[in-house]
């Protein structure tokens, strides 16, 4: 899920992959133009900080939910 456009994007990715990378492919799928590093990756309401980390050694089982997050809260106006 894409937080900025409420967006579900499906991706079968390896576990061998960043984290870092599904965060890029969910943002670029949605259309969204900002610079990734704007944006967190949460499971379970956690953030994964460190996007290095391939989503096995994150401990993500195949279709895990995941939601990407605009770092910076925006006003409710």
């Amino acid at each position: 899920m894409v937080g900025d456009v409420w967006d579900q994007v499906y991706l079968e990715l390896p576990g061998g992959t960043p984290v870092g990378e599904v965060k890029r492919q969910a943002l670029a799928q949605t259309h969204v133009k900002r610079d990734p590093s704007e944006y967190v990756l949460k499971f379970r309401g956690a953030e994964l900080s460190d996007e290095s980390r391939s989503l096995a050694d994150s401990g993500l089982l195949p279709n895990s939910a995941l939601i990407v997050l605009s770092r910076r809260r925006r006003p409710v106006r």
